[in-house]
């Protein structure tokens, strides 16, 4: 039992310590966001997220459930990394002293990588507990190597592994998150808690590691500018890149200074020097430029967006695996137990693979075939939602009007969130007046897919009748993830901050 379980227990060990860290991680940045939204709303400014959404950020709930994210991503992938490493020093070179130095020297490369643009101590906390855990764990579970074949079995073992992520490889592209979520999340209610999982904590997380430009509200001070003229042409320049002013705050994202006609960006160590005239042809182009300058996340983001598509996947498996060996061990011999835990650990990941298969294929048949694209009222009104969903999609991409179906009315009231967000984003295309309405109403779908696709169509309209609507859900919303879509609409609409809101 303990030879084949022992990657378990070593793999468990990381996500926990990875679970620690990264609540501990996301509960500081909800602190410091609290501080600064308060200070934005008592400036007048709109918040996002909003009032409901602040007075929650000092707890500890939001913290621990956004931290699943970095154990399920960053997590995972150091914790597979550190276990295959082990695997490899002691069974290929026989626990090396030399090996074990120079796996030492790359992981220190990699802390360094981690805070070339800064120290982060936090971050760097992932770096070394979670392989030191991992490590210390898989040493004292691994068995001791007996044979000369100890490296095949382990290639045998991992097979499958590699083999599925063969298969799902031929599925990836820019499309395939949003096919799984169709497909897969989508068409159960396990998956449906998943989805809303994400829609409700995923913010929280993605707070921590968002550099300066991708955050929604960004705050500066102007007080060192001394011209009262320049100071509101620059405050009005920046409101429009979501720079809100703060007379007073030694906490802000950007301090400006001005030598001469020379403009100086400032936030802690970094600094950008950029003459006025050039700042005030091309805004966004500087404020860009001066977010690299001081974004320290960037190396950390990567190889958290990694590690959740290497590692995540591979983490499941084998704890999955694990769950099988224990269950069928009672029933059988070890050897039985681990072939057979493995055959099924595989079917489950070719079963998930089928439907996402399938509904590409289908999509993309029915995008290709002519006489089905003549044909939509017919497809409009079947009676399973994918083909529905492959008539939206020929809708949506050669730009036809929805509503000008019969079968529109009725795809309103659609139970299918897939055929419901879909309709959705074809609703751009008309410009019958009911559409508005039923745009209006999307607002409020039940599902945060839904509704925030209605509020990103609604700033793709250009309707600027939306924004009392838009203004009113932001106010009351209890879900950040739609504020975030909706501030975004409002932006596309062409309203901006006064601090008066």
């Amino acid at each position: 039992m303990k030879k084949r379980l022992y990657p378990f227990p070593a793999l468990i060990s990381g996500l926990f310590s990875a679970q620690i860290l990264a609540s501990i991680h996301v509960y500081l940045s909800n602190t410091s966001l609290f501080h600064t939204l308060y200070t934005l709303k008592d400036a007048g400014y709109l918040t996002i997220p909003n009032r409901q959404i602040m007075q929650n950020l000092n707890d500890f709930s939001p913290a621990f459930c956004g931290g699943v994210f970095f154990s399920l991503s960053l997590g995972a992938g150091l914790s597979v990394f550190t276990l295959i490493t082990v695997q490899l020093w002691d069974c290929l070179f026989k626990r090396s002293r030399m090996i074990f130095i120079l796996i030492s020297a790359l992981l220190t490369c990699l802390i360094a990588e981690v805070n070339i643009s800064g120290f982060l101590p936090i971050a760097t906390s992932y770096f070394i507990v979670i392989p030191a855990v991992v490590f210390i764990t898989a040493l004292k579970w691994i068995p001791v190597r007996t044979g000369k074949n100890d490296l095949l079995k382990e290639i045998i073992r991992i097979a499958p592994v590699i083999m599925l992520t063969l298969l799902w490889t031929t599925q990836m592209d820019r499309n395939m998150f949003q096919d799984v979520r169709d497909n897969l999340l989508l068409s159960n209610s396990a998956g449906l808690m998943i989805n809303d999982f994400y829609y409700k904590y995923t913010l929280y997380p993605a707070q921590v590691i968002k550099s300066q430009e991708q955050k929604t509200l960004k705050t500066c001070c102007l007080k060192n500018i001394r011209d009262k003229r320049l100071a509101d042409l620059l405050e009005t320049k920046l409101t429009e890149f979501d720079y809100l002013n703060l007379p007073e705050n030694n906490a802000v994202d950007m301090k400006i200074d001005k030598v001469g006609n020379t403009l100086i960006f400032k936030k802690r160590r970094a600094e950008l020097k950029v003459e006025l005239r050039d700042f005030l042809s091309n805004p966004g182009g500087v404020l860009k430029k001066f977010s690299f300058k001081c974004d320290r996340y960037r190396f950390f983001r990567k190889f958290t967006f990694v590690s959740f598509l290497v590692g995540f996947p591979v983490i499941l498996y084998i704890i999955c695996y694990g769950i099988f060996f224990f269950i069928l061990s009672l029933f059988w011999g070890p050897g039985s137990s681990e072939a057979l835990s493995s055959v099924l650990c595989f079917l489950i990941g070719v079963g998930l693979f089928i439907p996402v298969y399938q509904g590409r294929k289908e999509g993309v048949k029915n995008l290709n075939d002519l006489a089905v694209t003549n044909n939509l009222e017919v497809i409009l009104e079947s009676r399973r939602w994918q083909e529905r969903v492959a008539g939206l999609k020929i809708i949506e991409q050669k730009r036809m009007d929805p509503a000008a179906f019969r079968a529109y009315r009725g795809m309103l009231q659609s139970p299918y969130i897939q055929e419901r967000c879909r309709l959705v984003t074809t609703i751009l295309n008309s410009r019958r007046p009911e559409t508005y309405e039923d745009l209006i109403n999307f607002l409020d779908d039940p599902s945060p897919n839904v509704s925030c696709m209605a509020f990103y169509v609604l700033g793709l309209k250009g309707d600027k009748r939306a924004v009392y609507e838009i203004l009113k859900r932001i106010k009351t919303s209890d879900h950040w993830y739609k504020q975030w879509y909706a501030y975004r609409a409002l932006k596309a609409l062409g309203w901006r901050q006064t601090g008066s809101e």
